[in-house]
């Protein structure tokens, strides 16, 4: 007998595979030959009726019973050596499963935006990126007839255009801009989806006809405006600019004032500089601070009087901050990836205007 490593059911010598599980059989011991309980040309009737009853066993469990014992009551008027071997090797028949129930699947989740099925987990399509919620459960598709199509309004015709914008300069999708006061971020969905720098609710555009602004509903990471190049943008003190990846903020520079009680504060006086550019780090952090001469200064990688050269993304010679009659102008000079002011307030577009919102570039186009 060969004892199957796995489950531990004794089989023949000559068996390659277990009959209890299946599993291939250790070949260590040399094959014996197979001697069947009885002889191949079965026991006469006769024989078997002349001998002596035989005192009853107790039958053995179905589940018990091998390939021996049926072998064994071949003498018994059973059926052929060969029937009972099938029989006996023969895979038991897969339980027939309930006839399936056509309800909803509730492990999947159906995009709103593109159709796209999701597990139940994902907060996020994993085609397109829109933020799913509890009532994108799929449904079962119910063989009711499809809902008539509703024309959109004559005058619902959008009266500007955000266009995305990769970084090779293609367009990447747009998104339309209707006449009215519309708020758009990562709930939006749409081109915006997909941006996880981006605020549920990032800014809000109020659109007219030939007209649009924008205003920073107080995100975190804010709403930039690209500069042209060579076109001086004032900047107040407080202002936030970015160049590359870093972000700046300007800050004028001012006497401190006298204490409650009139003490005048001591200090070297700051003579020939205007205010200072702080580098922000984090959220309400500050990093390294340069000061910001009267004669202004240049920033860029390579060259300049503010240099960061571990940032792939600043030109060689990206910009310039210059100080004109007491007051502060960025000038782009014509870096690649270009400078950005963060807006405050509301502030008017022009067409063509690019914004810098979460990770994305958003060409504004004003239609007539």
């Amino acid at each position: 007998m060969i004892t199957c490593p796995k489950c531990f059911k004794e089989n023949q010598d000559h068996y390659k595979f277990c009959l209890g599980c299946g599993a291939e059989l250790p070949r260590d011991a040399s094959p014996k030959k197979f001697a069947p309980g009885t002889p191949p040309h079965g026991v006469s009737a006769k024989s078997a009726s002349a001998a002596p009853p035989a005192a009853a066993a107790p039958a053995p469990a179905p589940a018990a019973r091998s390939l021996d014992d049926e072998v064994t009551k071949l003498g018994t008027g059973g059926p052929g050596l060969g029937a009972l071997i099938a029989a006996a090797t023969a895979p038991e028949p897969a339980p027939t499963a309930p006839a399936p129930v056509a309800v909803a699947d509730a492990s999947v989740m159906a995009c709103p935006q593109c159709g796209h099925s999701n597990p139940p987990s994902n907060k996020f399509c994993a085609s397109c990126g829109f933020k799913l919620g509890k009532a994108a459960v799929a449904a079962a598709p119910a063989p009711a007839a499809a809902a008539p199509v509703v024309a959109p309004p004559v005058d619902a015709q959008p009266v500007a255009l955000l266009t995305a914008l990769r970084a090779d300069g293609s367009e990447a999708g747009s998104h339309p801009l209707l006449a009215g006061v519309i708020t758009i971020g990562r709930d939006t969905g749409s081109i915006f989806a997909g941006d996880s720098y981006l605020s549920p609710r990032h800014a809000t555009f109020t659109a007219r006809t030939g007209k649009l602004a924008v205003r920073d509903e107080g995100s975190l990471n804010g709403v930039y405006r690209k500069l042209r190049r060579d076109e001086p943008t004032p900047l107040r003190s407080g202002d936030v600019f970015r160049i590359g990846q870093e972000i700046l903020r300007y800050e004028t520079l001012q006497p401190l004032p006298p204490t409650p009680d009139g003490v005048e504060r001591l200090g070297s006086p700051v003579k020939g500089y205007v205010g200072r550019i702080a580098l922000i780090i984090g959220r309400d952090t500050s990093g390294n601070a340069y000061p910001v001469p009267e004669t202004g200064i240049h920033m860029g990688r390579e060259r300049g009087d503010v240099l960061f050269p571990e940032d792939g993304y600043v030109s060689g010679l990206h910009c310039r901050l210059s100080i004109q009659n007491g007051h502060a102008f960025l000038t782009d000079l014509g870096s690649s990836n270009g400078s950005f002011v963060r807006l405050s307030g509301e502030a008017e577009l022009h067409d063509g205007e690019i914004l810098l919102m979460g990770q994305q570039l958003f060409r504004v186009n004003v239609l007539a």
